[in-house]
């Protein structure tokens, strides 16, 4: 019998791993099998033995809204995993950028997280980064739903193939004018509403060899995903223009889920309970999770993502739908 506390974890991984809106990665498992298996615990495990100061970058700006605006998966996971992992006696800080500053503003006031503990980066100063780091010793970097750069021909072939699914398809997939650019799952391109903070996680290493890095996503274009080969997501992704959408940051974990916050949830009760920190999970009910989602609507216009509607809604689901994965670890927390 393996250790309850891996096997508690392996359960939260198994309850975020659906798909009700079969719009994610999480839908393919059936046909292709898991991706990422035990990158939640390995990732929690690793915050609980290293972690000391975790940056998590989160917002995606949804320009195409009626009134153009962050949608609402990313920082409320975000934020919950920052003030779980506060309790647990790790710093955290907050990183977005400019357009989805607002909302993630709001979202921290919800939760009563301190907006001083967010970084707003413009980044158009070549010295951002730099700047940046010099600023705060990190252990560690979280993306949660941060759109992140497509592959170019150089670092598709610096992947690891898979065997056999076809390699050349990615020259007659992805064209020249595609190459390292941010999609939506629409394959269209919006670098312009996206500040480069995947450079964050490109240059960890030159400020904090030690440091490690985590992704959060949930469809293919998300900063963390080029840990996985671009020929196995352009065959799970469900677009049409999935060859354009595959983002080619990786991290060191991948946590794939049926949305992002989900993931970030999930690492959150994964940490807490490893922490001995479980309690504090149990602040955040379905009640309180509906008001922050309405407060992020009401003060910042946020949007669901897949619905694009200025409504407290994630990625198309029901309310109640969308609490299932959360209140389902909470379940396995008191049983």
């Amino acid at each position: 019998m393996g250790n309850p506390q891996t096997e508690l974890i392996r359960e939260f991984d198994r309850l975020i791993r659906r798909d009700p809106g079969k719009r994610g990665l999480i839908d393919s498992e059936a046909r292709f099998g898991p991706l990422c298996t035990d990158h939640l615990l390995h990732a929690a495990q690793d915050l609980v033995q290293a972690g000391t100061h975790v940056a998590i970058t989160t917002g995606f700006y949804i320009p195409a809204a009626e009134i153009p605006s962050a949608e609402t998966d990313g920082p409320p996971g975000s934020i919950l995993l920052a003030m779980v992992l506060q309790e647990c006696g790790i710093q955290t800080s907050i990183v977005t950028d400019a357009l989805c500053a607002p909302v993630v503003a709001a979202t921290a006031r919800a939760f009563a997280y301190p907006e001083n503990q967010i970084d707003v980066i413009e980044g158009d100063d070549p010295d951002w980064v730099t700047r940046f780091y010099a600023t705060r010793k990190v252990s560690h970097l979280v993306a949660v739903e941060r759109v992140g750069p497509s592959h170019t021909p150089d670092s598709w072939g610096r992947q690891e193939r898979v065997a056999g699914l076809e390699p050349t398809a990615f020259h007659e997939k992805v064209p020249c004018d595609h190459h390292d650019r941010c999609h939506n799952m629409r394959g269209e391109i919006i670098d312009s509403h996206t500040a480069p903070l995947h450079q964050l996680f490109e240059r960890l290493p030159d400020f904090f060899p030690e440091a490690k890095s985590i992704g959060v996503g949930d469809g293919g274009n998300e900063i963390g995903m080029g840990a996985i080969a671009w020929e196995e997501l352009a065959r799970r992704i469900a677009s049409a223009h999935a060859g354009l959408i595959p983002c080619r940051v990786a991290t060191d974990w991948n946590i794939v889920a049926g949305t992002s916050n989900w993931g970030a949830l999930a690492l959150a009760a994964s940490v807490a309970l490893l922490k001995d920190q479980s309690a504090t999970l149990f602040r955040w009910q379905r009640e309180e999770q509906l008001r922050i989602l309405e407060v992020m609507v009401r003060e910042a216009n946020a949007v669901d993502g897949v619905t694009r509607q200025r409504e407290a809604t994630v990625d198309g689901l029901p309310f109640l739908t969308y609490m299932q994965p959360w209140e389902g670890i909470l379940s396995f927390l008191t049983s």
